[in-house]
């Protein structure tokens, strides 16, 4: 009997899915997730991000089922997860330390179904809680962070753009959080297949991708490969994990999926990286540079929906364009962005972001985030009172406020807008026009807000 048992619990032991455990890391994750929110402010900034609700939510809907299937010991309660796709024709697909995550619109349309892309999505999620990239750093020497999210920006953008981005920061430290060696590549294949099976995706399809990648000719294939090598027999190591594991609550239905396919296939064709961030080099419309013209075409009628991550969702005009930093999100129309003194500025359009709440109360904080950005516009003053109004279904305070632009020397005005997240973040929406043009800006904030829907 004690021999059979014995038997029975070798054989269990055999067909078990092994533990991965992240390697050693000098950095704390909190210092993966300010890595990864600054590097993809940057990334965001140069390359195509697709604003297609249809295709977004689809992504992300992958997304937030895999991240609720990693296992216990490798969940970061503080990693901030966002997904967004890239409009660009190369099988691609990337994340930053602490979760942000990009995937490229090629992607999806060389997979075959939804669990393909899954599969890429589970790699690279796997590659954010082993802490791969940060651990990959550690390796070398510990730096200060400031210096090294350019040098990741870069690496993101690739080719000679990516090399504009990345001058002036003295560590090539890219190859370190985006090129992984070969044994993270394995390990990433292992946990990423465990946490398709726990999310009701065939891990078969991890290794089917991968196959479709390494046979795709043609420009497109090096890039994914290039970052992520194959650690030795990728596809058949994928297949005997698979063969340990039991796929729960299966994923059956798809055709979202194909309807997604379907959809992008009546799009204009994705244009290559390098096509898309010279065009956008040449009109302009990458965020920084000369300071703002203030002469803007007027918010058009129609309006494009933008969803943020799992933080917000907002409506604004089709005109203006999305302009996310570190911290907040801007949107805003051509002509009223750009820098000045080393600032990003504007002088018409909205800002949406949140800020630490620390008295937990709604007038209080709102007091302080006002004398927060007085400190940085000496010339802000509260034009009127708080008043108590509904934003996205809770309570929330509007104020409008005066200043006097640094960027054109006019006045404008801001119309405050701010509430209370769950965990009691304060929440911020401010519209900013000059105050010779705030009459016909002004239904246009209160639109933006009334469309607010928060997602905390």
């Amino acid at each position: 009997m004690a021999r059979l048992l014995l038997a029975a619990l070798l054989a269990l032991q055999a067909t078990a899915a092994p533990v991965i455990s992240p390697p050693r890391n000098k950095y704390s994750p909190s210092e993966d997730v300010r890595l990864g929110i600054e590097a993809a402010a940057q990334a965001e900034r140069q390359l195509p991000i697709m604003h297609d609700d249809e295709v977004t939510s689809f992504v992300t809907s992958i997304g937030d089922r895999l991240v609720a299937a990693v296992p216990p010991p490798l969940q970061h309660p503080e990693f901030r997860y966002s997904f967004k796709v890239v409009n660009v024709r190369e099988i691609n697909a990337f994340a930053l330390p602490g979760g942000p995550m990009f995937v490229n619109r090629g992607m999806i349309q060389a997979a075959h179904n939804e669990g393909e892309v899954a599969g890429v999505m589970a790699h690279e999620i796997s590659h954010v809680v082993l802490r791969h990239g940060t651990a990959q750093a550690s390796e070398a020497t510990k730096f200060e962070i400031g210096s090294i999210v350019g040098a990741i920006a870069g690496a993101v953008i690739g080719g000679r753009l990516g090399t504009v981005v990345s001058e002036g920061t003295r560590f090539g430290l890219g190859t370190y959080f985006l090129r992984y060696s070969r044994e993270y590549e394995r390990q990433a294949d292992l946990e990423g297949a465990q946490i398709m099976a726990r999310a009701g995706y065939d891990p078969r399809d991890m290794a089917n991708v991968f196959k479709t990648i390494q046979q795709q000719g043609g420009p497109s294939a090096p890039e994914w490969l290039s970052d992520h090598p194959d650690p030795g027999n990728r596809y058949e190591s994928i297949l005997q994990e698979a063969q340990r594991l039991r796929v729960e609550n299966p994923v059956g239905d798809s055709r979202r999926f194909e309807e997604v396919r379907a959809h992008l296939e009546q799009l204009p064709p994705a244009p290559t990286t390098e096509e898309a961030t010279r065009a956008a080099a040449r009109t302009g419309t990458a965020r920084g540079g000369a300071p703002p013209s203030g002469s803007v075409a007027p918010p058009s009628a129609r309006t494009s929906a933008y969803t943020e991550g799992r933080l917000f969702r907002v409506s604004v005009p089709s005109n203006w364009r999305e302009l996310p930093s570190a911290s907040a999100v801007t949107f805003a129309p051509q002509g009223a962005y750009g820098s000045l003194n080393g600032q990003d500025v504007f002088t018409h359009g909205m800002e949406f972001g949140n800020v630490r709440n620390e008295r937990h109360d709604l007038e209080t904080a709102t007091g302080d985030l006002i004398d927060s950005l007085a400190r940085g516009n000496p010339a802000l003053r509260q034009a009127s009172a708080f008043e108590r109004t509904q934003i996205a279904g809770r309570a929330g305070i509007r104020v409008l406020l005066s200043n006097r632009s640094e960027a054109t020397g006019r006045r404008e005005s801001i119309q405050l807008y701010t509430t209370q997240l769950r965990d009691g973040t304060l929440f911020y929406a401010l519209g900013v026009a000059p105050a010779d043009e705030f009459r016909a800006y002004q239904p246009v904030f209160e639109r933006a807000v009334a469309s607010l829907q928060l997602m905390d």
